[in-house]
């Protein structure tokens, strides 16, 4: 069974997101995303600066089984990405709302997030 944090938001296609104290938000795949995926073997993050619109593609995680796009669940500027899990994309299976964070966004509009599921209907789309 997926592990599904409460105090988190989520998208449809799999990522979570953290509203941070400086306002910014960090952004991974869900632990539902990487036992999808199986054992994954590289992750492409986006470079900071880059302008995401929401629902753009964002990188690519590939595992063993498939490819699969990140998506930017809101829109804003990317300010910060975890250098650490290029290095370490296995983080993604071992600590999916911990270490294996992707990628930290500025939003353009921060009342964005109100629109993303909560972990219950998160839940409830997954079927957990």
């Amino acid at each position: 069974m997926s592990n599904v944090p409460a105090e988190l938001k989520y998208v449809n296609s799999h990522e979570w997101l953290r509203l941070e104290e400086d306002g910014s938000v960090t952004i991974g795949i869900t632990d539902h995303a990487q036992e999808l995926l199986g054992d994954i073997v590289f992750v492409e993050l986006p470079e900071v600066g880059a302008q995401l619109a929401a629902d753009a593609t964002a990188g690519v995680v590939e595992s063993v089984k498939a490819a699969s796009d990140v998506y930017a669940p809101i829109a804003g500027e990317v300010v910060e990405v975890n250098v650490e899990l290029e290095g370490s994309p296995e983080l993604a299976n071992t600590d999916p709302y911990g270490a294996a964070w992707f990628f930290r966004v500025k939003p353009a509009n921060a009342a964005d997030l109100d629109s993303c599921l909560t972990a219950a209907e998160y839940t409830k789309e997954i079927g957990a």
